[in-house]
């Protein structure tokens, strides 16, 4: 009996085309996982996962048994990893491929045929018969494209193959996706180009399992129309300008720098059996009513809180899935909200990483629906409760292991970290209004600048230690740092503990965190890819000026010293240690020069900001054209957003709420004309209906102006003045309509209110 690790052979395709499939019986190759085992061996035996084991009977029907797999052998099982090249390619090739991946080499095509049949055979042992071109187009969400293996013979017969030109190229119809403008919708060819520094794999979808190849996608003209594409770009914009710094600095040793991110993710599970009932949750994402329940978060008993089992059980499947995949889950547990969790990967490269969390929010949501919940993604599902983020902790390393943004133990003496920092501080002020626009959507308006989330202010936590060393370079002083203290808890069972140097910030949103930089502002539905090459531009535009300087210096070290001197002085303003949540930090950041800029629409206009546009010509990222069709896609896309939600609210209170609250007043009606009848005391429930038909006509009034709002929104043709008409009037009826709503609900006997509660949402699992 053949048998493999969640594969089942689809023995169909098989036996119709006579396929040369692994026998029964065969022994099926293991690849080389040891890149993903520590240098250490592990101790034996090491933890096992009891999983899924798919095989065969003896009459060919797919079977499902428990097995006990080593976490070792379950990590990267589905990846075509380096240890999978390694043991299948032959060396030459091998080498080849591992320059352009580690070195960013061009792809040499003579050996794509070698590698495509490798990655072939490899698929179909996995139980694979398509392969497909997986990218990330400007929705926001990943595309894929499925063709088969199969190629028919002379003879009636076929044969799998995959070429390399298959592997390189694909070409997928570009003219539905958004293109702001791009294209056209009567020409639909587009292209789409492996990107062979992020692996491929192969993922499951029911029985069919498939060979993902990660790609950028452009269009016939050669222009961009994904996320992917820019964020390369923007590494080797980055690699090239930050290089110049080093070897400027006397390095000789480095070869590349690249970005790393590690990128948390929040999210809510919600019982499938209350968001099927919920439209809003369905077609928006998001609540659009529901009254406060009782309880909510203020008690903190649910952050950090004891697993719910059925939760823990989600979350030891979401686990098994991203690690067959290779996504490093390693972080899980309850946030600050009921319902709410949070997973956090471990570092990898930010292209890498990108694509992973891509992996994550997919998996989750598959997963959740497998143990009866709906995962929300959304920037804020509750309107009582706390938001979700997506923590980008972002950094910079060498490719022969030097971390940038590593102050070491004397970090007033550590010039190459103190020039990168200082160069990170000048790129976030000079450019934050960009920095800004890159987190910028309808959801994150929801969000940023509430109790759970940093405001819309750009600004820098360094924490103490940082900041006055900062503050003495800067006063051109001697330097005198701080020792390191020790936590003593007072028991003597208890080992003492080093002491970081300085707090934590989670009120800032962009804080230094020891060794890298957290930007909190990222919503949590975001790609990463947006936020991530802005970053890596605006930096590299600032890298660029130090090494010009560096380069023509006859002192590098006193030129160095200068800089540093000079960023500290003209860029101090941007750094707050502070409660970002106070009240009295927007006037503070006012008084800076701080801009605070409270909505998408403002945002997003740095989009189209002359100097901007320059910046991202300049580093070759994006052109002038891109760039326009880029802003002009995310302004419609925010007109989509609020307009799906207004036609939901629309839905929801016509034809839900006012017929329940309608057939209860009319109820409550006739009880009151009884008790008049009977001569007893009617003044209670004539007040309770007297305010209900109140809310009932607020809430009718509220229907009334979102449609006319819609309307009136519907008919401008500038998409700037739209997505105005979209935030000033559509919002605020939506609101309106809302509050009247969450009223009856507190009204309206529960028995007949036709929408689960949040109450029932956040509370029952």
């Amino acid at each position: 009996m053949a048998c493999k690790l969640n594969y089942v052979r689809n023995t169909s395709v098989a036996e119709h085309f006579s396929v040369l499939l692994p026998k029964q019986g065969a022994s099926i190759p293991r690849e080389d996982t040891s890149v993903a085992e520590p240098e250490a061996p592990l101790p034996k035996p090491c933890l096992n996962l009891q999983i899924q084991v798919y095989s065969l009977d003896e009459r060919g029907n797919p079977k499902v048994s428990e097995e006990r797999v080593p976490v070792t052998d379950l990590f990267g099982s589905s990846v075509f990893s380096e240890g999978v090249m390694r043991k299948r390619l032959p060396a030459n090739v091998y080498q080849a491929i591992k320059r352009t991946i580690d070195e960013g080499a061009p792809l040499d095509p003579h050996i794509a045929d070698i590698i495509a049949k490798a990655m072939k055979d490899w698929a179909i042992e996995k139980g694979a018969t398509h392969f497909c071109h997986w990218f990330q187009p400007m929705t926001g969400v990943t595309a894929e494209k499925h063709d088969s293996f199969i190629s028919p013979t002379p003879d009636g017969r076929t044969i799998m193959e995959f070429s390399g030109k298959e592997l390189i190229k694909g070409e997928p119809d570009a003219s539905a996706f958004p293109s702001g403008g791009l294209r056209v919708t009567f020409e639909a060819r587009g292209y789409t180009a492996w990107d062979a520094t992020s692996p491929v794999f192969v993922k499951e979808a029911g029985r069919n399992i498939t060979l993902y190849i990660p790609c950028a996608f452009c269009s016939y003209t050669s222009e961009v129309l994904d996320k992917k594409t820019p964020l390369l770009r923007s590494m080797g914009a980055l690699n090239t300008q930050a290089m110049r710094v080093l070897k400027a600095l006397g390095n000789s040793t480095s070869k590349r720098v690249l970005t790393t991110l590690g990128a948390e993710q929040e999210y809510f599970l919600v019982d499938k059996k209350f968001a099927e009932r919920r439209l809003d949750i369905v077609l928006a994402g998001r609540t659009l009513f529901g009254a406060a329940p009782p309880k909510g978060q203020e008690m903190d008993d649910h952050y950090y809180g004891s697993l719910h089992e059925r939760v823990a059980s989600f979350m030891f499947e979401l686990n098994n899935e991203l690690w067959k995949l290779g996504v490093s889950a390693k972080t899980q547990h309850n946030e600050a909200a009921p319902a709410q969790y949070e997973l956090a990967p471990v570092f990898a490269t930010v292209n890498v990483a990108t694509d992973h969390n891509q992996l994550t929010m997919e998996t989750m949501q598959k997963v959740a629906l497998r143990h009866g919940f709906f995962c929300l993604l959304h920037e804020k599902p509750f309107a009582s409760v706390n938001g979700s983020g997506k923590h980008n902790n972002w950094s910079l390393v060498t490719d022969d292991g030097l971390n940038l943004l590593d102050p070491g133990k004397t970090p007033h003496e550590n010039e190459t970290f103190l020039v990168f920092l200082c160069g990170i501080i000048r790129a976030v002020d000079k450019y934050s209004n960009i920095l800004r626009a890159s987190v910028a959507t309808s959801g994150n308006d929801l969000r940023l600048g509430a109790n759970e989330a940093p405001p819309s202010i750009i600004s820098i936590f360094l924490g103490n230690q940082l900041t006055d060393i900062l503050n003495q370079l800067g006063n051109g002083g001697e330097i005198s740092p701080r020792k390191r203290e020790v936590l003593k808890f007072g028991v003597s069972t208890l080992p003492p503990l080093p002491k970081d140097y300085t707090d934590r910030n989670r009120t800032s949103p962009f804080a230094f965190t020891g060794n890298k930089f957290e930007f909190r502002m990222v919503g949590s539905t975001q790609s990463t890819s947006g936020p991530c090459f802005v970053l890596n531009t605006i930096a590299a535009d600032v890298f660029q000026e130090m090494a010009d300087k560096l380069e023509k210096a006859d002192d590098v070290h006193a030129s160095a010293q200068e800089l540093v001197h000079k960023i500290i002085k003209e860029h101090k303003r941007i750094i707050f240690n502070g409660d970002n949540y106070s009240s009295g930090w927007a006037e503070e950041a006012k008084k800076r020069g701080l801009p605070n800029i409270c909505n998408a629409v403002d945002a997003l206009a740095a989009m189209a900001d002359k100097n901007i546009i320059e910046l991202f010509e300049r580093h070759a990222v994006l052109t002038s054209h891109e760039m326009q069709a880029r802003y002009d896609t995310i302004l419609e896309r925010y007109c989509q957003e609020i307009h799906i939600e207004a036609l939901t609210t629309i839905s929801i209170a016509k034809r839900q709420i006012l017929p329940a609250v309608m057939d209860y007043s009319g109820k409550l009606a006739g009880t009151v004309n009884a008790l008049k009848e009977c001569g007893a005391d009617a003044e209670t429930h004539t007040k309770v209906l007297s305010n209900i038909c109140r809310l009932t006509g607020e809430l009718q009034s509220g229907i009334f102006s979102i449609e006319s709002t819609l309307d009136k929104a519907e008919s401008i043709e500038d998409l700037r003045d739209q997505a105005a008409a979209y935030r000033d009037e559509v919002i605020p009826a939506m609101a309106s309509a809302r509050k009247a709503a969450d009223s009856l609900e507190m009204l309206v006997d529960a028995n007949v209110w036709p929408l689960p509660t949040y109450a029932e949402m956040l509370f029952l699992r």
